[in-house]
């Protein structure tokens, strides 16, 4: 009976194991509540403070790394697009440029066909007619004729095929165009073949 009694007595009930429980976590809330400081915050420890210094500067060095990647990618992608507008408008007037060159002896033909002499009115009206459509054509194309006699001799415009004494003309003066030069813009299409003073 004795023991019976003694073991009675060290048994704990389960109402007074919860009531120790909850009288731990007050104690916790309390503490917890002791150690936040007026503006919110909780003090760390010196080295959790220094993981957190650690770990804010992987941080900021990875974005860091990441905005300069960016940077390089849209300056590449820039110059890219710069590049590509380039070679569009390059490929465009080299076309342009021999497409034209390729038309410029007919356009020679017919100049000579409308200085020849002849009697049948309609087919030199129709000469004519060409001759000024594909004029039309060259000037909506930005094709122009280069000012010939009379100008200085240019080597990068102009190709001296002879030259003449004269004193009434100056040095390097174009005396003659044996064949017209084009340009389109500051582009040569073709040189002229011209004959050249002094």
């Amino acid at each position: 009976m004795d023991n019976d009694k003694k073991v009675e007595s060290a048994v704990i009930p389960p109402d007074s194991a919860g009531a120790e429980q909850s009288s731990d976590c007050a104690a916790q809330e309390v503490q917890t509540e002791a150690d936040t400081q007026p503006d919110g915050s909780i003090p760390v420890s010196p080295e959790e403070f220094e993981r957190f210094l650690i770990e804010g500067a992987k941080a900021i060095a990875e974005r860091d790394e990441l905005q300069d990647k960016y940077t390089r990618i849209a300056a590449e992608y820039d110059n890219y697009r710069k590049r590509t507008a380039k070679e569009r408008e390059t490929i465009y007037a080299d076309a342009q440029a021999d497409t034209i060159s390729k038309l410029l002896p007919v356009y020679d033909n017919l100049e000579r066909a409308m200085l020849q002499p002849t009697e049948d009115a309609a087919f030199k009206k129709g000469v004519e007619m060409i001759m000024r459509q594909l004029a039309e054509v060259f000037d909506k194309l930005g094709v122009a004729e280069m000012e010939l006699v009379g100008a200085q001799f240019d080597p990068n415009l102009h190709e001296a095929i002879a030259h003449v004494d004269d004193d009434t003309k100056g040095d390097n003066e174009i005396v003659e165009a044996l064949q017209k030069g084009f340009v389109i813009g500051d582009r040569v299409i073709r040189h002229a073949m011209v004959k050249v003073a002094n």
